[in-house]
């Protein structure tokens, strides 16, 4: 699930989890109702675990205790090997006899998605799992998350801001808007097909054009990603206004018919140029 902040994003997760009551239609995991506290006192089904922004681990606990919290005691030496290959997968093997309050908050939620994957359950549900991570970590922690519920048979429902960073390992995406769905589908069909500039808008930076502003310049659409513009010895003249160094591209600004319009180009750029758009 994607979406600016306040979406809904979070609300509908705690749905699903059972944490909050709904007024009108109704929850189904693994063919059964799941339902909120007026009729569950306990939230969750056993095979459903929930990781929100608040972590709830035990204070007094090492790391190694917190993710160990739900595994069987009777084979000791089994729960150790697992809370070590969870610790693995979340990169905090070095942590395992630390207390929670010494930990960064980025450190405490893998704990928290260690915890949850230790039952392994059918579903898996992550609110906004990679936000208290730098990007090195970020990097690490989602590719052996990915792979492994992928190798456990784990379904996993994840809200996110950061479609673009996690789209490789995404079978579906559906972005919400004011608590409503506003377009879903594979993240393919999504990111070349977006239905308006809010949902362009989750994927990276966009440019919109009126109807107007497209017709008079040729244009097959209103929604351009920045790549879709290139340089062309044929084509819309253009006046740069500035080109900086980003990394693997440079961000362009340029002004065509008086309108200014972002591409990215491979060389810094400068005065009078040509542009096309793409054609798909």
């Amino acid at each position: 699930m994607a979406g600016e902040s306040g979406c809904g994003k979070s609300t509908l997760l705690s749905l699903m989890y059972g944490l909050l009551d709904w007024e009108k239609g109704e929850i189904f995991f693994d063919g059964k109702p799941v339902y909120g506290p007026r009729k569950n006192i306990v939230p969750g089904e056993s095979e459903m675990k929930f990781v929100a922004q608040h972590y709830d681990l035990m204070p007094y606990a090492t790391v190694a205790d917190n993710v160990g919290k739900f595994i069987s005691n009777i084979n000791l030496k089994e729960k150790k090997d697992r809370v070590n290959e969870l610790l693995e997968v979340v990169g905090l093997t070095a942590y395992a006899h630390v207390l929670p309050k010494f930990l960064s908050g980025g450190q405490q939620q893998r704990v928290a998605i260690a915890r949850a994957l230790s039952v392994l359950p059918k579903l898996l549900l992550l609110d906004e799992p990679f936000s208290n991570l730098d990007f090195p970590r970020k990097i690490k922690l989602r590719e052996r998350l990915f792979n492994y519920v992928k190798q456990h048979g784990i379904s996993m429902i994840i809200s996110t801001h950061e479609i673009q960073e996690i789209m490789p390992w995404l079978d579906q995406i559906v972005v919400l808007k004011g608590g409503q769905i506003v377009q879903a589908g594979s993240p393919e069909v999504m990111y070349k097909n977006p239905s308006n500039e809010y949902v362009a808008g989750l994927f990276g930076e966009i440019n919109t054009f009126t109807e107007a502003e497209a017709a008079a310049l040729g244009l097959h659409k209103t929604l351009y990603y920045p790549y879709e513009i290139v340089m062309s010895d044929e084509g819309i003249a253009a006046t740069v206004l500035e080109s900086r160094f980003a990394g693997n591209y440079y961000w362009t600004k340029i002004v065509v018919n008086a309108k200014e319009i972002l591409m990215y180009t491979a060389v810094r750029i400068e005065g009078a140029v040509t542009v096309s758009f793409s054609k798909e």
